[in-house]
């Protein structure tokens, strides 16, 4: 990984990176997309074979007696892993719902909010070099903690230990497809696969270009790309920096790993830990590519200008490895963060109850990670008595004709 001094040019490199990479997507995306639109069952067939190697003539769907059987064999210190991170998941889940509240505006004129789960909804699992079963829980808990009443899982390859998380989870509905043509399949249907509301889960620049382009006619939770991390710090464990670095850069080739300091020394001293941990990894994991490819040290003129970037760079992760109250008030976009020494990337990936499901490539600015408030309706009812009437008809009709819109003005008149 190279030390780089963050200047204007190389903040502007970075960024533009993100959305070349984006535009290109995009277009491959959409061909396969309008493809799915067009052929349905067939088109999906032709790209998972061509894209993922797998061969669905025999059906899409994995049937219930393969993931009961996966239940049934998982080995116990797994299970028991899978369980406590998912009663923490649930913790927060139900923390994060939200509930529904009245209040009387003025006397006779009540507002309130009433909550509703989404009917259906489609989680997409990346398949990559392994099938993400930490996915599976990041969508699925949240889900059913709202009272989803459809959950349709996605994923090109699932393995043995990602069916068994999803008999755990009692998920009988998991679907052998990935990439755009899962999601364009997700979003307007097949003769297979029923159309959901709104799809959720991670994926690669191709997965989330389609949850993009679908968006008019499918809601989205949000654009989770290749993975991203910056560490911010001027002082800690080189090797914790460094692990913590290389966990999210093993992702992908194009996932983005960035220490981010304001201390050439420090910055040299992480350099040589990323060498040294690089060494200890299996040739083919792809930390060895996007280290090099897709993550730098970028070397800030001060700690001011270090978090004016981390801000305008939105990271999907960001580590604060010192602890600090006032650099964490300074952080005003992030998908997630990390504060302290002991608070491990992978944590987060998998067991601390937060979930992992988060914004990259700048959308850090505009909102947070994936919460159960995402899986439901906030419905706002109003109920307006003759007392209530009686306070607001004068000035409804005022501004409804100042705005020129007389029937709305009619409607209040013709009930004086």
């Amino acid at each position: 990984m190279r030390i780089v001094r963050l200047t204007k040019n190389v903040e502007c490199v970075l960024l533009r990176g993100r959305r070349e990479r984006d535009e290109k997507a995009h277009r491959v995306a959409a061909r396969i997309i309008a493809d799915v639109r067009k052929r349905g069952d067939v088109a999906i067939r032709e790209w998972t074979k061509k894209f993922d190697g797998v061969d669905l003539r025999a059906g899409m769907w994995v049937s219930s007696r393969e993931i009961e059987k996966a239940g049934n064999n998982i080995a116990k210190e797994l299970r028991l892993a899978i369980e406590h991170a998912a009663r923490n998941i649930r913790a927060v889940a139900e923390r994060q719902l939200p509930h529904g509240w009245s209040l009387e505006a003025v006397p006779g004129v009540k507002i309130s909010q009433v909550v509703r789960p989404i009917e259906a909804v489609g989680c997409y699992v990346p398949g990559g070099r392994f099938s993400l079963l930490s996915t599976l829980l990041m969508t699925v808990i949240p889900a059913q903690v709202a009272g989803v009443k459809r959950i349709v899982v996605v994923s090109p390859k699932p393995n043995a230990e990602l069916l068994a998380a999803a008999a755990m989870l009692a998920v009988t509905r998991i679907a052998r497809i990935g990439g755009a043509q899962a999601i364009a399949a997700l979003a307007y249907g097949t003769k297979s696969i029923a159309a959901v509301d709104k799809i959720f889960g991670p994926g690669n620049r191709f997965v989330t270009a389609a949850k993009q382009l679908v968006s008019g006619d499918c809601a989205i939770d949000l654009p989770a790309g290749p993975t991203e991390a910056i560490v911010l710090a001027d002082d800690g464990d080189p090797a914790w920096i460094a692990a913590d670095l290389l966990a999210q850069a093993e992702h992908a080739p194009d996932a983005g790993s960035f220490m981010v300091t304001s201390s050439r020394d420090f910055a040299s001293r992480i350099q040589v830990e990323i060498r040294k941990q690089l060494r200890r990894l299996p040739k083919l994991n792809p930390a060895h590519r996007s280290a090099v490819r897709s993550g730098a040290i970028l070397l800030a003129s001060s700690m001011e200008t270090a978090c004016e970037f981390v801000n305008r760079f939105a990271p999907e992760h960001l580590s604060l490895p010192q602890e600090s109250d006032d650099l964490l008030e300074r952080i005003q976009a992030a998908g997630t963060i990390f504060l302290g020494p002991w608070s491990a990337q992978p944590f987060g990936d998998y067991a601390s109850g937060s979930n992992h499901v988060l914004p990259t490539a700048g959308w850090a600015r505009a909102r947070g990670a994936l919460s159960t408030a995402d899986f439901v309706k906030c419905i706002s009812v109003q109920h307006i008595s003759e007392k209530g009437f009686a306070r607001l008809a004068q000035d409804v009709q005022i501004l409804a004709r100042a705005e020129g819109l007389i029937a709305h003005a009619n409607a209040v008149e013709v009930r004086r």
